[in-house]
């Protein structure tokens, strides 16, 4: 068994707005291909309510996890933190989870 530090997050858009989101929360994605400690990061919008976009992450250790939050911050990319945080209705939610194997890991 290999044990890795998962979170589970839910983003709430402001109503209407949840592809807009989506479409960014993709591109950080694809920003973390090539993250070595990044195992999984899956973006996924609610069928029942297309303005919550649910991130499954899975990482080496949650210093990993961290530091790509902190790169992220740091970057000034084409995707900033408070650009996604400007999108959002409510505050993210995250659930912190050690994931303990499956299909993909």
């Amino acid at each position: 068994m290999s044990e890795k530090y998962g979170r589970l997050m839910a983003f709430t858009a402001k109503p209407g707005k949840g592809g807009e989101l989506a479409a960014v929360m993709l591109q950080v994605a694809k920003g973390l291909r090539e993250v070595p400690d990044c195992e999984l990061y899956v973006i996924s919008q609610d069928s029942d309510d297309p303005d919550t976009v649910r991130v499954v992450e899975a990482w080496a250790d949650e210093a990993s996890a961290d530091a790509a939050l902190a790169a992220a911050a740091q970057s000034g990319g084409d995707v900033s933190i408070e650009s996604v945080l400007g999108m959002l209705a409510k505050p993210p939610e995250r659930v912190d989870v050690t994931t303990l194997g499956g299909v993909g890991l």
